[in-house]
């Protein structure tokens, strides 16, 4: 095609150096405004000041007593099954609980460290008096055991680290806020 000489091919521009747009937020339902104060409350997030190391890894090592204390339940099996809801109740109460603790309550780490501390050194000490009665263990005693240890080591590491001194200090600052 021949080129005319009235029309100007644009020469090429510079790209666009504009910022993208943030996405629109969405809205939200009546539930989800309701819901959502309540939850970062509960939720860790961000602390002011900062949760120390020791605080997060007590969090986490809470939450792997929780976790092994239902691989407990799951291997006992059929002796624990009256007791189920109450052992998920207090497991699922301890997750909620060591949330508020990662959160900054200084309450929590006490409940924490007195209530589920001296349940799991209970709990293994029980464990121990069936695993001798019964020898030698089935599959499901030592798995069961196996549960106990690990939520036992879990919830003494995790009380030992909620009350390093880095932690006293910054459930002291939270405090103070």
């Amino acid at each position: 095609m021949p080129h005319h000489p009235d029309v100007t091919n644009p020469a090429p521009t510079a790209p666009d150096t504009a910022l993208p747009r943030p996405p629109r937020p969405r809205p939200r339902s009546h539930e989800q405004r309701l819901l959502a104060p309540a939850l970062a409350r509960m939720l860790p997030g961000a602390d002011a000041p900062p949760a120390p190391g020791a605080v997060r890894a007590a969090f986490a090592l809470w939450l792997t007593a929780a976790a092994a204390g239902v691989f407990m339940t799951a291997a006992d099996g059929l002796p624990l099954l009256p007791f189920l809801p109450l052992r998920m109740a207090v497991l699922s109460a301890a997750v909620l609980v060591a949330v508020r603790m990662r959160r900054g309550a200084r309450w929590a780490r006490w409940v924490l460290a007195c209530g589920l501390g001296a349940t799991g050194a209970l709990s293994l000490t029980a464990w121990a008096g069936d695993a001798a009665a019964g020898w030698p263990p089935d599959v499901a005693e030592v798995l069961a055991g196996a549960g106990c240890v690990l939520h036992l080591a879990a919830a003494l590491t995790a009380t030992v680290l909620m009350f390093r001194p880095a932690a006293n200090a910054w459930f002291r600052a939270v405090h103070h806020r």
